[in-house]
């Protein structure tokens, strides 16, 4: 109560004519975040519901914690192992992780909020809570030793071309994260892939152990993709192996799509149809002889289960109609199988999937409507 009386006094100052009017959006941004609003649509035919936006971002970041979470504790895993430690302490390797991911979350929030604070300040605009999400999905699909001024880069270039443009949050055509993702993968590929990406080789704090400039630590999706052989272990399906932070654990990543699912913040039409595409095409490769990868490896492994949870169920850049869900979802799923099989070179083709689901969501929907108005008026006709 006391914070709510003090945004109240306050207030004035960043009204119309008050001394800090030029940062309006600035103080309603931050007493959206804080508190609900009093003020409810008196007309029209809005829909009254108990969750807004602002709560719906809540819940997708609350889902992404286990994923989050265990992705520190790989961080000083892999940073161990790598040095050749096998007993890896647990609360040694969670906090070299922390310390290694916390700076990229904070340069995440710093540039892209900054961004969309100036932004919105620039046109009038009310502060949208669509990048509470955006936010923590970036440093979570790219690699640990990115380079903090790469980053900052990628955010300002989806930020502004992924999103601003199109008119903002609930506006934009492609995944912002996604977008962040691409433009650091086409303009900085060499830091992107290759074997010494994945694990952070700097002493933090004095934790973990600085790694020789040529170890090498592939991981178990690009082995597979160059033909060798990877038997399964529990490994794949905890988190205990290479790749991106919050791509590796499948159990972290099912407590995150549990949590959308309970509270139908996610399509389960989406993202069930995501996997069935997936496995059916993965399948249909191995039936014609081009791949020996069983279809099980390819959704545990890489980012397909991260981005059928999380990214390809996006609201905004998905598809909106119930049937075109399922095409949607089954589109992105084959999509990723027939890139990684086709493209040697290119191991993980979940990106592009989703990437390129979202440049189809329109005109999936767009023919799924007008085929519901043909079928209705047809109908008519007959009587």
């Amino acid at each position: 109560m006391w914070l709510k009386k003090y945004f109240d006094k306050i207030r004035p100052n960043f009204e119309e004519g008050g001394r800090f009017h030029m940062f309006w959006s600035l103080y309603t941004g931050f007493e959206s975040f804080l508190f609900v609003s009093n003020e409810t649509s008196q007309s029209g035919v809005s829909i009254h519901d108990s969750i807004d936006s602002k709560r719906i971002m809540s819940l997708v970041v609350i889902a992404l914690m286990p994923a989050m979470l265990f992705g520190m504790y790989n961080i000083g895993c892999q940073n161990y192992m790598a040095a050749g430690i096998d007993n890896v302490p647990f609360w040694s390797a969670f906090a070299y992780g922390l310390f290694a991911l916390l700076p990229k979350i904070l340069v995440s929030y710093i540039t892209g909020l900054g961004i969309e604070f100036a932004w919105a300040q620039w046109k009038h605009e009310e502060i949208q809570e669509g990048y509470l999400v955006t936010g923590i999905l970036i440093p979570l699909i790219i690699p640990i030793n990115t380079p903090l001024w790469m980053l900052m880069l990628a955010i300002a270039f989806a930020v502004i071309f992924a999103k601003e443009i199109f008119g903002g949050t609930g506006m934009n055509i492609f995944n912002v994260a996604i977008a962040a993702r691409m433009f650091l993968f086409f303009s900085y590929s060499n830091k992107m892939t290759g074997d010494q990406v994945w694990v952070a080789n700097d002493t933090i704090c004095g934790l973990g152990h600085a790694l020789p400039d040529a170890f090498t630590c592939a991981t178990p999706l690009s082995m597979l993709m160059q033909g060798g052989a990877v038997p399964f272990n529990w490994n794949m399906i905890t988190g205990l192996i290479p790749g991106s932070v919050g791509e590796t654990s499948v159990i972290a990543i099912a407590i995150g799509a549990f949590i959308l699912l309970w509270t139908g913040i996610a399509s389960w039409k989406t993202m069930g149809s995501v996997f069935v595409g997936g496995i059916a095409m993965a399948y249909i490769f191995q039936a014609l002889g081009m791949t020996g990868i069983p279809w099980w490896q390819h959704i545990i492994l890489g980012g397909f289960c991260f981005g059928a949870v999380f990214m390809a169920t996006d609201p905004v850049t998905s598809a909106r109609t119930e049937t075109g869900k399922y095409i949607y979802g089954l589109l992105i799923g084959a999509l990723a199988i027939i890139v990684r099989v086709m493209n040697p070179g290119y191991p993980e083709g979940m990106m592009l999937a989703i990437f390129f689901g979202n440049m189809f969501a329109p005109l999936i929907d767009y023919c799924v409507v007008q085929r519901n108005i043909t079928h209705r008026a047809n109908r008519i006709n007959k009587k």
